[in-house]
């Protein structure tokens, strides 16, 4: 196993709740990066930087230090936070009854060896046909202004798909545990563990 301290370089509660489901000893710290568009930059470009720059972060501690974003597209366009419930309603209607795609990278980095390795889980949802009065309900009901796409699949956003394609649905939520526990072997940290080792 490891010995290396777990830090999640992040401040998002949807990733911090699915680190939780690990059954391991982490912290969590606030990459403090640049998150902006760059000119002509793809949303598979753009999720894989940023999941890479946040493992870069630096840490005074010996650490593996795991780095994750997502990015929501709609036929090639990326697709940001609504922050108000007037720009998620409008999201919402341009996507019902079409596609969208989501690239969610993560990363681990040891600050020790510098090894860094990276995956990257594309999820396509198909988003049903949806009338105004049903997306204004979910908006006010679910309030997903913090979510790229303006919904939250792992809570009451699911009544508004037609079906979901993607080989670990825990990437909708922006931390993809599967490629996640793969990358963790590979700096030699094996999951779950034992009772023993995940004593705080």
């Amino acid at each position: 196993m490891s010995p290396l301290q777990l830090i999640l370089a992040s401040t998002s509660p949807y990733r911090r709740n699915l680190m939780e489901r690990l059954r391991v000893s982490f912290s969590t710290m606030d990459p403090d990066i640049d998150e902006s568009l760059r000119p002509d930059e793809s949303a598979v470009q753009r999720a894989s930087r940023l999941a890479q720059s946040k493992c870069e972060a630096p840490s005074a501690t010996e650490a593996l230090i795991i780095g994750s974003d997502q990015v929501a597209c709609l036929n090639g366009e990326i697709l940001r936070k609504p922050g108000s419930a007037d720009n998620a309603i409008a999201q919402l209607m341009r996507c019902s009854d079409r596609t969208l795609v989501f690239w969610t990278a993560v990363s681990v980095r040891s600050t020790v060896t510098g090894h860094h390795k990276q995956r990257l889980v594309p999820s396509e949802v198909q988003m049903r046909p949806l009338t105004l009065p049903e997306i204004e309900h979910y908006v006010a009901a679910d309030d997903p202004l913090d979510c790229a796409g303006s919904f939250k699949w792992e809570s009451l956003g699911i009544t508004l798909f037609q079906r979901i394609k993607t080989e670990d649905p825990t990437a909708l939520e922006g931390l993809p545990l599967i490629a996640l526990c793969d990358l963790l072997r590979c700096h030699g940290l094996s999951l779950p563990l034992s009772a023993q080792l995940t004593e705080h």
